[in-house]
């Protein structure tokens, strides 16, 4: 077996105490001794993460457009040159591989991220026969996340690039220099707060980690990663669904699936999912331990249900994502899961209208 892909980050992430744990083909950065501290950085001032093994792929050439536009289900030929799209990346049963962001460089060119990097074969099996070219290009771009309240004025005194017109799922197509690094900035990420993503190279991203944590951002890694991304209602595949086996109806991707666009792949296996979906994704609270993934959710003894993942939120207590059947999928009905009682909640039950981000 091939020994995990380190990141350009990886040497400095160590020497700051950073520990590690692999997942598909990478080493993640996993905390740096104390995830609640690294959670409340980013829920009240500023943290940054190596997001470099988030997987990004090259599109180019005259049908780029149209082919991220045939394999998500969301309008991405819409989309102006510096936006972003979000949406799931589909099957011909209707069902999501993964999901993931599409930016849009220019009528000829975008950059797909994925969670994956096995999909060479899914591009090659539904795409091979349009005009595009399609390279993995995640070792040469490496990114990180800076998110928090104060990311903009961190941002913003790292690079003499005005950032104040930058708007929620925008970015600069153009490079532009952040902290001595050359790359593009985006105004997202995975945190529910304010936030930014930069795209650098390897030579001179570690230059850039040096200045924000010299500025006191807090590093922070997948451990807070969990309660942030389930706050703020956010998937993560295997833990919030099977990846070619779940339709997004059931995990709340509703708005990203345009039934109204032209075809795309599994449009027809969804037609009447779309019509009626039977289930929805919440937020559960537990009150007790935190069941185990897959534990079947009920309602007095019968199954409404099933609990896909959950982490300790310390906002919040014990939460998950769980899909129920819409008689159930009810704000503050009552179930029970793994012998403790549940409160239903909207999935993202921290500033469930994203006021925050878009600030």
């Amino acid at each position: 077996m091939a020994e995990p892909t380190k990141t350009a980050l990886h040497d400095k992430i160590e020497a700051l105490g950073g520990t590690f744990s692999e997942d598909g083909g990478w080493w993640w950065v996993e905390d740096f001794g104390d995830w609640k501290k690294e959670y409340n950085a980013v829920r009240t001032h500023v943290g940054v993460w190596d997001l470099s093994p988030l997987i990004k792929w090259d599109f180019k050439g005259p049908e780029a457009v149209e082919a991220a536009n045939f394999v998500n289900a969301n309008d991405i030929r819409s989309a102006p040159v510096g936006h972003v799209k979000y949406g799931p990346f589909m099957n011909a049963d209707g069902n999501v591989v993964d999901d993931g962001t599409i930016y849009k460089l220019a009528d000829d060119h975008v950059i797909v991220m994925t969670n994956g990097e096995e999909h060479q074969p899914y591009w090659d099996e539904h795409l091979g026969e349009m005009d595009v070219t399609i390279t993995n290009i995640a070792r040469d771009m490496p990114h990180v996340a800076i998110q928090g309240p104060k990311s903009r004025d961190i941002v913003q005194s790292l690079t003499d690039t005005d950032i104040s017109g930058l708007k929620y799922f925008q970015f600069l197509p153009k490079p532009i220099t952040l902290g001595g690094a050359t790359g593009m900035l985006a105004r997202t990420g995975f945190s529910g707060e304010l936030g930014y993503e930069f795209f650098s190279n390897p030579a001179e991203i570690g230059g850039l980690w040096d200045q924000l944590i010299d500025k006191g951002v807090v590093p922070f890694g997948v451990t807070a990663i969990y309660p942030l991304r389930l706050e703020a209602g956010l998937l993560i595949p295997t833990l919030d669904y099977d990846p070619g086996e779940t339709n997004p109806f059931d995990i709340g991707l509703d708005r990203f699936v345009r039934m109204d666009k032209n075809e795309f792949l599994g449009r027809t296996a969804l037609e009447a999912t779309a019509a009626s979906p039977p289930n929805r994704y919440k937020t559960l609270v537990v009150d007790g331990d935190l069941p185990e993934d897959g534990t079947p959710v009920t309602k007095g003894g019968q199954p409404v249900g099933v609990w896909r993942s959950g982490s300790a939120s310390p906002a919040y207590g014990n939460i998950g994502g769980a899909i129920l059947e819409k008689e159930f999928a009810v704000d503050g009905e009552t179930v029970e899961v793994g012998g403790s009682s549940a409160v239903v909640h909207s999935w993202s039950i921290y500033d469930p209208e994203k006021k925050r981000p878009r600030a």
